[in-house]
């Protein structure tokens, strides 16, 4: 028998116990073991008699709940078994709150407190009232796209033209107020509320320099549409394959993976800490980190093949289910795992990073199957930089240097240089005047 998260060994009796206690009680339970030292030895115990009396006093005393103390014997020692049951309401010692991590007592504060007592109760964040919140922060539009969305698997409510009676039935009110996941959802502006509920997108040269970068706000619904929009337009290129003789699109991360990534982070998200959801585009990869590491009991590992659904935010999870935004809960990692799969891509990366969940998403690369032109060496060797630019002339020679520097990351000085240096080589040649004429790739 060893030390572990349900049971702990003590060679006497001190008052300190009692963190152990209480963290026990807040955790799964568990047993201490009074007269085994931390070596697993039963050592010789004083007063026990009067420590068979003390402790379940002291316990109920100072904590308030009631141990199971039983006399056992080990190798010819008597020991003390002090059996913990886990409490449903918090437990708290000398105005503290502990929970059981492995074999050690945590002390929660700040946020992770502020969950813990909130499940505790029955509740979670999202679930909570937001108590100056009205009707009138609901975007009405956003409430219409929803009932547009959710015909499929909620058609009772397409009629329904009352949005208080709307949000009545979606179980989004508690006695005529608004819960928080009624402002994230549908709110006009949520940051009014919770000043970090929004995506923030950068475009990364390298891991501190950062060339661009956007703030996508709103309610979560528009955050996924807008996300998705300005990646296509601005951040992703798009890429062009053979399946076959049939010449076929898609941006070079395909959109069912960057969708079924950024409804993943929004919706599991822990709102409570104060840091945005955060996307960077590299040359070969895209980051996503959203706050809050994963719920107890599930591991990277377990992300990776079918699992339970350990919902955060689950008011969140069953609005966005009800629009057809998810399939079903706990296919979220299964989902994109299987699209990158199908793409021919990388399986994406998972860890927990920096108090929060970071997900990181590879470009095509050399060997895929789905080789997409832009990627097509020519002819000639040039620098990688520079066949970027030669393979966006080619598929669009309209292209300006503002337009070149945006869909490639660069400035448009980087731009203006990397083409003269190709005009000069004769690689490419401008036909026609700056404005209204077009280029062209020599081969």
């Amino acid at each position: 028998m060893h030390e572990q998260q349900n049971i702990e060994f003590k060679s006497q009796w001190t008052d300190n116990i009692l963190k152990t206690v209480c963290a026990f009680a807040n955790t799964n339970g568990g047993t201490i073991y009074i007269g085994i030292d931390d070596n697993g030895n039963p050592v010789e115990l004083k007063n026990i008699k009067k420590l068979m009396e003390d402790i379940p006093n002291k316990i109920k005393n100072t904590i308030g709940i009631v141990p199971k103390v039983n006399l056992i014997e080990r190798d010819g020692k008597q020991l003390i078994e002090v059996n913990i049951e886990s409490y449903k309401y918090p437990v708290s010692y000398k105005g503290a709150f502990y929970k059981r991590s492995g074999s050690t007592n945590t002390e929660l504060a700040g946020t992770e407190l502020t969950q813990f007592l909130l499940q505790k109760s029955g509740l979670v964040w999202d679930q909570s009232v937001e108590p100056l919140a009205t009707l009138d922060d609901i975007n009405l539009d956003t409430l219409d796209h929803f009932k547009r969305l959710s015909q499929k698997r909620l058609s009772s409510i397409s009629t329904e033209n009352d949005p208080e009676l709307l949000l009545e039935k979606l179980n989004l009110l508690r006695n005529g107020k608004l819960k928080r996941a009624a402002i994230l959802l549908f709110g006009k502006n949520p940051r009014k509320f919770f000043i970090t509920s929004y995506l923030q997108i950068g475009r990364f040269i390298s891991e501190s320099e950062v060339i661009s970068s956007d703030i996508i706000d709103g309610n979560l619904f528009e955050q996924v549409e807008k996300a998705l929009e300005i990646l296509r337009i601005k951040y992703l290129q798009n890429r062009f394959y053979y399946e076959g003789i049939v010449r076929k699109e898609d941006l070079e991360i395909p959109e069912a993976v960057l969708r079924e990534a950024i409804i993943n982070a929004l919706i599991h998200r822990d709102y409570m800490i104060p840091a945005q959801t955060q996307l960077r585009v590299y040359d070969d990869k895209i980051w996503l980190w959203n706050a809050g590491k994963l719920p107890e009991g599930i591991s990277i590992e377990q992300l990776k093949k079918p699992h339970a659904s350990y919902l955060r935010n689950p008011l969140l999870a069953d609005i966005f289910y009800k629009a057809g935004y998810i399939e079903s809960w706990g296919r979220g990692t299964l989902n994109i795992i299987d699209y990158c799969t199908s793409a021919n891509l990388p399986e994406p990366e998972m860890s927990e990073e920096m108090n929060g969940f970071l997900l990181v998403i590879h470009k095509y690369g050399e060997g895929s199957e789905k080789i997409p032109e832009t990627t097509q060496k020519s002819p000639r060797k040039v620098p990688e930089k520079s066949q970027k630019i030669l393979n966006a002339l080619k598929e669009n020679p309209f292209l300006s240097r503002k337009q070149l520097a945006l869909n490639l990351g660069e400035s448009e000085h980087t731009i203006q240089s990397r083409l003269r240096k190709l005009q000069k080589d004769g690689i490419i040649k401008r036909i026609g005047h700056a404005k209204g004429g077009h280029w062209e790739v020599v081969e």
